[in-house]
């Protein structure tokens, strides 16, 4: 999990706003000259070939579209620093968000309303209305694009799987199905652990909400306009004494806990952890930095599929921006990741320089745009597709959810819970519950 994700959530909560109007200008560009459009999203240098493919493929845009000039400056979303750039009036003219972070943006009349200016662009009519809506207010004004979306799954190692006795084709698809897997996982011994868990810098309170998410349950809700927790119910109760019950009765979840992101993708690398909860960009980066197989790992279902933690990335239009700064913001979006027409050139490439193609990721599109999409990712997918597939074949099932509001302020309060249950084999379930919710209605009272 990346804690960037939701934190310019809670620092926007603090009320920093722009003077800037919230729609965009109509101020034309000067009679002969060029438009120039800041961008963010360039990995960094460091990062050869994404880098170097980025600006590849702003030189082939501005060939094609000699009027714009492109000024693409590196990084995604730092909460370090964003709060001062929109209160100095220094973001990017386009730049890129999560999906936790539109809604705060456009109540405060910090991104300009590109309605008017889809028409011109049919690509985007074909982008999922679920997804859309991410970027749009209550009166269905758009304010930006996604770019790709997740959610979360049962990851796992199959190796492990075949040891133990188990079916590397069938994970488990219930939070019973994976205490049995977990403890055969950990009878091979030798350090093995069945299931992992996080506690630590909000990665644990993060893993709650997916898990309260699949048995039913919510996080937080709104009556009336007002956000209340309501995480302790007997589906908050389900998910830790679970995993109070794996960690202490069952022994299946390890000595070593106090786990934070890279912690568990470490484990799974080394060959010593059964399962866990993760998306598909995880498994490149247990293959890239903790020397895993594709062929090893499989992705699965959430247990008990009632829901599952979804979320994702996209660009945003800063406010005030001109009506030709707005239209060459969405020729560059379109052209680079919301045209059908570049799916296969961009496989073609990814596969070429060793990057993954074929993950199982859902897909911000429907229709002609979706078809051309699965075409060439089947044409030029790299990774084991076969592997992926309970995780695909449940994806149309099972609702995905985003992350409630404030949520990393709210993750930091839940972490204490699933530390004191998986350290203390007597921490008290109820009172845990009980004691977060306070503290959550607490800050839940800033949330409008």
């Amino acid at each position: 999990m990346s804690t960037l994700r939701t934190a310019l959530g809670v620092l926007l909560a603090t009320g920093l706003t722009l003077s800037a109007a919230a729609c965009g200008g109509d101020e034309e560009k000067p009679a002969g000259g060029k438009v120039t459009l800041v961008i963010n999203g360039l990995p960094p240098g460091t990062e050869k070939a994404t880098h170097d493919r980025f600006l590849a493929n702003v030189a082939e845009f501005e060939k094609a579209n000699p009027d714009i000039d492109i000024d693409a400056r590196e990084g995604k979303m730092d909460p370090q620093t964003f709060p001062a750039k929109l209160a100095g009036g220094q973001l990017e003219d386009v730049f890129y968000v999560y999906f936790t972070d539109p809604a705060n943006l456009i109540a405060k009349r910090q991104v300009s309303d590109i309605s008017k200016y889809l028409q011109d662009f049919p690509i985007t009519s074909e982008v999922k209305p679920e997804v859309l809506r991410v970027f749009q207010d209550g009166d269905g004004k758009t304010y930006g694009l996604p770019y790709k979306n997740y959610s979360m799954g049962l990851l796992y190692n199959r190796d492990l799987f075949a040891k133990a006795g188990l079916d590397p084709e069938n994970p488990p698809k219930t939070w019973a199905g994976v205490r049995t897997a977990a403890r055969k996982i950990a009878a091979l011994g030798q350090g093995t652990v069945g299931y992992g868990d996080y506690s630590k810098n909000n990665t644990g309170g993060w893993h709650f909400t997916t898990e309260i998410y699949s048995v039913g349950g919510e996080v937080a809700v709104n009556e009336g306009g007002t956000w209340k927790a309501a995480f302790n119910s007997p589906q908050g109760k389900q998910v830790l004494q679970q995993l109070k019950d794996m960690r202490w009765t069952d022994n299946s979840m390890g000595a070593k806990q106090l786990l934070e992101w890279a912690d568990l993708l470490d484990q799974m690398g080394s060959g010593k952890l059964g399962m866990y909860l993760a998306t598909a960009d995880n498994i490149p980066t247990i293959v890239n930095q903790y020397k895993g197989k594709y062929e090893t790992y499989g992705l699965g279902p959430i247990p008990d599929g009632q829901g599952t933690l979804g979320g994702g990335e996209g660009y945003m239009f800063k406010a005030g921006l001109s009506a030709d700064k707005i239209r060459a913001g969405l020729k560059w979006l379109t052209f680079w990741f919301t045209s059908a027409d570049r799916f296969e050139a961009e496989n073609k490439w990814a596969d070429e320089t060793k990057q993954p193609v074929g993950l199982p990721e859902p897909a911000i599109f429907t229709g002609a745009a979706a078809q051309t999409q699965a075409a060439a990712d089947k044409k030029y997918a790299n990774v084991p597709q076969a592997n992926y597939a309970p995780f695909v074949a449940s994806m149309g099932s099972i609702p995905v959810k985003l992350e409630p509001p404030n949520a990393q302020q709210i993750y930091a309060v839940l972490d204490v819970a699933m530390q004191k249950v998986l350290t203390d084999r007597n921490a008290n379930v109820d009172q845990l519950l009980a004691d977060a919710e306070t503290q959550v209605n607490q800050i839940l009272t800033s949330v409008k």
